[in-house]
Formats: structure tokens, sequence, C-alpha cells
């Protein structure tokens, strides 16, 4: 018989094998499920994750390793993507320059009394007196704002508006040298100008291709206001054919939220590969700071103006010579389109490049070469970019049956401006409903050719024949500035026109 000393040695042995195998089971388990994970859970088929998420150290003197789902992202990277950023801004700053013009500020006009041609008058008061009613001389101004070097040899783009009115001109280059400039040409349909100055070896900035530009690429604004060196901001394209902003005619603008301030107006407009892809030019605001809306010229509009000026002092554009619309959802249905894309020819003038190639009323051109039409606004810039006596190719809707259309545009003449038509398809405005064009050289004004029946122009009186004068108190000296004007209307605006009637000049009130 066992004694109770040996039973109890013989139950604490049984414990600690039965504690032995628990223990090594235990870490086999640990063992296995360790490999499971690491091996991205091969060992454990019924998780399959979904995201692998991994901590990479983000440099040898850090102790902080940065998560992200799916990929590795640590300093390395972000060092990598500031480095790129740093060479495009050390690439375009020295291209960037400053401009700063002084002038003489325009004064009201005064009317000079006719009693001062009195003889009696003068008599009594003396010929002194009038000059005590003479308008003090004109302040002179200064203004200014950036530009940006386009060749070695001197030339340099920024907007006419920075030069405008302006007396002398002096640009600021990086190394503080300081250039007289010569105006070489300018284009206030797109607020551009071209100038000049003798200097060698300048830095440059290579043109990009505006065309290739994507909504969402990240892009820099680089300036040099107010003579305070340049300044890089940065942002992305928010969008791209931005027009009807009402700045000046011919509107194709990139919008981007990169802070484009005051006095940074002809600066450059930079892609991530250190091109020169638009002008900045004008910012949307109600209180004349940044809001987040800034516009620049596409580079394929400036580099285009640019050549145009060197080669003829001026802007020359291509003319196709038709009246064109927008399409409405209306229109659409009637023209029996897939959509609303394109412009719709409503009047081919004679003896134009569109009448000599057979282009008809009700046409709606859908391609411009291999670039598709978005509207009227996209087809005037098109053509007003090309060489004139160049060949296009138009692709057109007639009747719902497509065809190509062989085209060789000419130059746009002085006296004749083909305008969209400013019918309802323009924005319902108050003179919706006519279509105007430019009188001949020297004569200031514009005729109205056709006048909507349904429209509140003609409920108004205003006929065909008239010569418009004055929208809302200013001066209509052509069809460029017809349309301009009236861009700049809203749906419920009341309309002041003067027109001229045979020999009777009359002012009209039109409402919508």
């Amino acid at each position: 018989m066992m004694s109770q000393s040996q039973q109890s040695q013989k139950w604490n042995g049984r414990r600690i094998t039965v504690f032995t195998f628990i223990g090594i089971a235990l870490l086999i388990a640990g063992i296995y499920l360790g490999l499971g994970i690491a091996g991205e859970s091969s060992f454990l088929p019924g998780l399959s994750p979904q995201l692998k998420v991994t901590a990479t150290p983000v440099s040898d003197s850090s102790t902080h390793p940065v998560l992200r789902g799916g990929l590795s992202f640590g300093q390395q990277d972000a060092q990598a993507q500031s480095t790129n950023l740093i060479e495009v801004a050390k690439l375009a700053r020295p291209a960037v320059v400053n401009i700063s013009t002084t002038g003489t500020a325009k004064t009201p006009e005064t009317l000079r009394s006719p009693f001062f041609d009195d003889p009696f008058f003068r008599r009594f008061f003396g010929d002194e007196f009038e000059r005590r009613f003479e308008p003090p001389p004109s302040p002179r101004q200064e203004a200014g704002g950036s530009g940006v070097i386009v060749s070695d040899d001197g030339y340099i783009i920024t907007n006419n508006h920075v030069i405008e009115n302006s007396d002398a001109i002096q640009v600021l280059l990086s190394d503080k040298r300081t250039f007289s400039a010569k105006v070489i040409g300018t284009d206030p349909k797109t607020d551009l100008a071209l100038l000049k100055i003798e200097a060698k070896d300048l830095p440059v900035l290579p043109w990009g291709d505006s065309h290739q530009l994507q909504v969402g690429e990240i892009v820099m604004a680089v300036g040099n206001p107010f003579g305070l060196s340049q300044t890089v901001t940065m942002g992305i394209v928010s969008a791209v054919g931005r027009a009807n902003v009402g700045i000046v005619d011919y509107e194709d603008f990139i919008q981007t939220d990169a802070a484009i301030n005051p006095g940074n107006s002809g600066g450059a407009l930079v892609n991530l590969q250190g091109e020169l892809i638009g002008i900045n030019t004008a910012i949307f605001s109600r209180s004349g700071g940044y809001m987040g809306i800034g516009f620049a010229i596409p580079s394929n509009m400036a580099k285009s103006i640019q050549a145009s000026l060197i080669q003829h002092g001026k802007v020359v554009r291509g003319w196709l010579g038709v009246s064109i619309q927008d399409l409405t959802p209306d229109l659409q249905a009637q023209f029996d389109t897939p959509d609303t894309q394109g412009a719709l020819v409503s009047e081919v003038l004679e003896d134009s490049p569109a009448k000599k190639a057979g282009i008809q009323r009700g046409d709606i051109i859908r391609k411009y070469d291999s670039q598709t039409v978005a509207d009227t606004r996209h087809l005037r810039s098109l053509v007003a970019e090309s060489v004139p006596n160049s060949p296009v190719t138009l692709h057109v809707l007639r009747d719902g049956d497509p065809r190509e259309v062989q085209v060789t545009l000419s130059e746009m003449p002085k006296d004749v401006t083909a305008l969209a038509s400013t019918g309802e398809l323009r924005g319902h405005h108050a003179l919706s409903g006519i279509t105007v064009e430019s009188l001949p050289l020297g004569e200031k004004g514009v005729k109205v050719t056709k006048v909507d029946p349904e429209s509140a122009t003609f409920r108004a009186g205003i006929r065909e024949g008239d010569i418009i004068l004055e929208i809302n108190r200013k001066a209509v000296d052509n069809a460029d500035d017809f349309q301009r004007l009236t861009g700049k209307l809203g749906a419920k605006d009341r309309v002041l026109l003067l027109l001229q009637r045979g020999r009777s000049t009359i002012f009209f009130s039109i409402s919508p």
C-alpha cells in the first residue's frame, strides 16, 4: 500500500507534466500565429486582408514612422517632392521680372464755356478770367506689375493693362539690373503686350503646351510685385477654357487657385516641368484681394500673339466669316444633335472663306481640325489664333449628317467683325435678339443688321439700319466694344441705348 507522501509526489509529477505540455503547445501556437501574420496571413486562409498597413522609418534620425494605407510613404518621398518644387521655382524665378511704369493720369474732360469767346464778356472780365477755371495739370501716376522673359535677347511678355497709358517703362531683373523697355506691340483684345530690352543671355522660361493641361494638375504662379523680388505660390488647375468672364474679347482662360495678388499680373503660370503654360492676368475678388479664383492666358494663345507682334507689329487674326450662336437644349432638339456641343452657324457672310468653302446656315461646327469645339467663344478663339491663308478642316453636322469641309482662312477685316449672335442663346439680356457689325474704318458705332421680331429690342423700337453709339452711357466705337459691353449685362438689367437714326440721335430704354 502506497504511503501518503508517495501519492503526493506522484500527483505533483503529473501536474508538472500537464503544465509543461500546455506551455509547449502555447509556444508552438504562438510561433504558428506569428508566421501567419508575417506572411500576410497566408497560413490563415480565412483571413484575407484588404489593406496592408506598413510602418516605414522616415529617416535614421527619426523614431516616429509614418503610417500610410497601401504604401510606404516616408520623409524621403516628401523630401523628393519638395526638392522638385524647389528646382522648378529656382528655374522660373530668374525669368520673371518687375515692370514699373510712369504716365499721365487721365482727368475728366471739362467743357469750355462759350461765354469765354464773347468779346463783351472778355472786355468786361478780362483775358485772365478764363484761366481761373482751367483744370490743374494732370498728375503723374505710377503703376506696374510683372513680366516673363521669353527670349534670351530681351523679349518680355506681360499684360496690356500693366503698361497701358504709360510714358516710360522700366524693367527690373532678378539680378537687380534695370533696363528701359520698348513696346513692340499690344493686343487689348487678349490683354497681352510684348516688350523689348537691350540685353543678352537672359534666363528664359520655355513655352509649354497649354492644350495638354489637365484639371487638377499642380501649377506655380510666379510674380515680381512692387519690386520686392520674386514670389511663388502653388495651387492646381481648377478649370480650363473659361470664357464669359467679361475681362477681354478673346477669353479662353486657365482658372487656378494659386494665389495671384495685385502686382503679379503679367507673371508666369508654370507646370512642374518648369514650362510656361500661362500668363497670369486677373483675379476674381469682391474685396480686391485673393479669393481663390485666378485667371491666366493660355501659353498657346500668348505664344501666337508674341509671334504675330514680332513679325507684323500687330496681331493678325484668322477670319472665317460666319455669325454663330450656342446650342440650347431646345435648339439641340430642333437640329437633332446628340448634345449642345459646338457652334451653330446662323449667318454666312458674302465673299467670306466660309461662303467660298460651302458652309451653310444651320451647319453645326463640332470640330476645328483635331480640336473639339465647346461653344461659340471657343470657336472664335480657335479661328483668331490661326494664321491667315492657312487651311483648316471643319467637322460639321448638316441636317444630322456629319461631313468635313476644307476652309482656307483669310485675315480678319478691319471694318467687319463677325460676332457670336447676341440672341437669347447668349444669356437672356435686354439686347438679346440683335446682330450688329462695325462701320467702315474711321466711323464710330455699330450698325444693326438684324432684329429678332420676338425680342425686347424689337418691342422697344430698335430696327435694322440703326446705329448704336452708346450702351449705358459707354461709347460703342466698333463691334468689339458692343460685344464687351453686352457681355457684362445681367438678365434683369435695364439698358439705355443712344442711337443714330437718319439725322436724329435718340435715347432708347430697354427692359429685358
